[in-house]
């Protein structure tokens, strides 16, 4: 259980033919009472499986197999399908390591994983390979592919982390595990020659395309024809962002391959089977952001199939989204998406097909769960300082840092404004007063004050502006995360500048997590100790941890006001994670403070800047 290098192919597929031909004996022989053969989408009934050293060697009819095995096992009344796969994943919107992440996620049938690495690569770039790899190298069953970020940084308006072209020939030459170009998420750097990300983009796509690996993107707000058709054009080959069942078909009919999330997932699929697709081999199911409290409580892949299954798709072709044809997009297929000679042997065998309902998981030939108990071993990595000491402002910050001057004799100030996923070209203006010499929030029209607060340079920048309808409207109340989409720079939302500087203090002293601060004191913290993203615990620990964080937040007053984004609900505002995004659609946004924009208030998709009060 290593990662894949020729060498190791080369022996273990030697060997492999030697069990398939009955010349050496398998290490199991695993009778089931039927195969899915994701190939053909038809069931083979009363099958064996040689497998040898974690591969499968043989599959044939009961009794054809030439061999001898070892052991012998017999799964009579089960059905076996290949352990599923993630075409698109962030396993650090699971919030624990990847180790933490196989035990999660292999009983709910998902064996290996595409990961998606712009989050871990914004923080850490140059380990993102050695981070995603340590544990398959220590033992873990998941198979972990990473796709380097290419949102690295996320926009040309941010600084820090950068990834280029000839870091992508380096990834790519250095494991054949890594699979592409994670999500090409800023189009109109893509698109528009004048802009400057545009260069450094196109060296990671073109050397992607010279080790002939994928290119996958990210097309949210891409809705017209023009634009999808140039985005076809350009090269990238997928989109997870479809929202609607025409937007997903218009991005089908373009060459696109269409990655379907769980939230718009019975629409689409739905929409889909109405507009009579026959070919399902262009669409699989991904799952995308999915924290591990989540999972615990609704499941991972196995999720995603019983949406598909539900939303009328037969269940042969819903395990065929989840398994060969992810695998053949990502151009993995002599290793996963199939119960075939040479292929891993990950079996997930199944009690019930059309419920989807999972008896026992088998990873690398070994019973790896029964039900959603994990029966192995979690491998124990000293994830190293790289991976831990990752938030440097700089300082201790105080109430001064998040203040807003005004100018000189003001009793008011103009201010700009924007909400959580504002999408619109123009931000909001209100009329603040001002006390002290500080612009003011105005709670009683659900107006907060919200901050970024570099966590890499160590010059204990923060920009600051005010926000509508997101924050606590309790006194001196604030919450703070070092996980912000994409770049990942501690966000704060608060009542009160000293109640925000705790906030943010608290989560340095952690290196990186949750943190709310309810009326003067901290009132609950959640570790995010690896890389400010994650945590090396399993996920029933961190799920205990997030319901305390709810638990609290359930005594905040929070502020809420309707957005342009259906999934933003009244309540603790978890979402606000996401809020910080850059890529299309988002238009002006804050990000922490540069050189191109001093205060962070900047237009992510032309650069333009404004003063957050004037």
């Amino acid at each position: 259980m290593t990662e894949i290098t020729a060498a190791s192919e080369a022996a273990i597929r030697r060997d492999l033919i030697d069990v398939a031909l009955g010349r050496r004996p398998a290490d199991l022989l695993m009778r089931v009472g039927r195969l899915l053969d994701t190939n053909s989408a038809l069931w083979r009934e009363d099958v064996e499986i040689a497998i040898l050293q974690g591969r499968i060697a043989y599959v044939g009819p009961r009794g054809t197999f030439p061999g001898t095995a070892t052991e012998t096992v017999e799964k009579p009344g089960l059905a076996a399908v290949p352990g599923l796969g993630e075409v698109h994943k962030h396993i650090e919107s699971s919030h624990v390591t990847p180790e933490y992440e196989a035990a999660l996620v292999i009983p709910r049938g998902n064996t290996w994983t595409c990961e998606a690495s712009h989050e871990f690569s914004n923080v850490v770039p140059d380990r993102t390979l050695d981070f995603w790899l340590a544990p398959r190298r220590a033992g873990s069953p998941l198979k972990i592919f990473p796709l380097p970020g290419s949102a690295v940084p996320p926009t040309a308006w941010e600084h820090g982390a950068h990834l280029d072209g000839v870091d992508q020939t380096r990834f790519l030459g250095e494991s054949l595990m890594t699979a592409g170009l994670d999500e090409v998420m800023d189009w109109p750097a893509v698109r528009d020659r004048d802009n400057p990300a545009h260069p450094r983009l196109w060296s990671m796509i073109e050397a992607t395309w010279n080790a002939r690996a994928v290119v996958e993107g990210h097309a949210a707000g891409i809705r017209d024809l023009p634009n999808i058709n140039a985005f076809a054009a350009s090269g990238i080959s997928s989109d997870h962002e479809a929202w609607t069942a025409e937007e997903a078909f218009d991005k089908l009919q373009s060459g696109l391959f269409v990655e379907i999330r769980i939230h718009t997932g019975p629409e689409i699929v739905a929409g889909l089977l109405e507009r009579g697709l026959k070919d399902w081999s262009q669409v699989a199911l991904a799952t995308d952001d999915r924290p591990a409290q989540e999972v615990l409580a609704t499941g991972a892949t196995d999720r995603n199939v019983r949406m598909a299954i539900d939303a009328g798709l037969p269940p042969e072709t819903a395990i065929q989204l989840a398994t060969i044809n992810p695998a053949r997009h990502m151009r993995l297929t002599p290793w996963v998406g199939s119960l075939a000679p040479g292929r891993f042997a990950d079996i997930v065998l199944l009690s019930d097909v059309e419920r989807f309902e999972i008896a026992e998981v088998w990873a690398d030939g070994r019973h790896a769960s029964t039900g959603k108990q994990y029966l192995l071993d979690v491998p124990r990595i000293d994830w190293p300082d790289w991976a831990r000491q990752t938030v440097n402002i700089g300082r201790a910050l105080g109430a001064e840092d998040f203040a807003i001057p005004a100018a000189e004799g003001r009793e008011t100030m103009q201010a700009a404004v924007i909400r959580p996923f504002h999408w619109t070209d123009d931000f909001l203006t209100f009329e603040l007063p001002v006390e002290n010499g500080q612009v003011q929030r105005d709670a009683t029209r659900n107006i907060t004050k919200f901050a970024i607060v570099d966590r890499y340079s160590g010059t204990a920048s923060v920009s600051k502006m005010f926000w509508l309808g997101c924050g606590p409207r309790d006194p001196d109340t604030a919450l703070c995360c070092s996980m912000a989409h994409d770049k990942h720079n501690i966000w704060c939302a608060g009542s009160s500048d000293a109640a925000m500087a705790l906030a943010v203090n608290t989560c340095a002293e952690m290196n990186g997590g949750w943190v709310l601060v309810h009326r003067g004191e901290v009132s609950a913290t959640v570790s995010y100790e690896i890389a400010g993203l994650m945590t090396a615990r399993p996920a029933e620990a961190l799920a205990a941890d997030m319901a305390a964080l709810y638990a609290a937040g359930e005594k905040v007053d929070w502020m809420f006001e309707e957005s342009y984004h259906p999934r933003w609900a009244p309540g603790f505002p978890e979402r606000l994670a996401f809020a910080t995004l850059t890529c299309s659609p988002w238009r002006w946004n804050l990000v922490a403070p540069s050189e191109h924009a001093p205060e962070g208030f900047v237009q992510v998709q032309t650069g333009e800047t404004h003063p957050v009060v004037w």
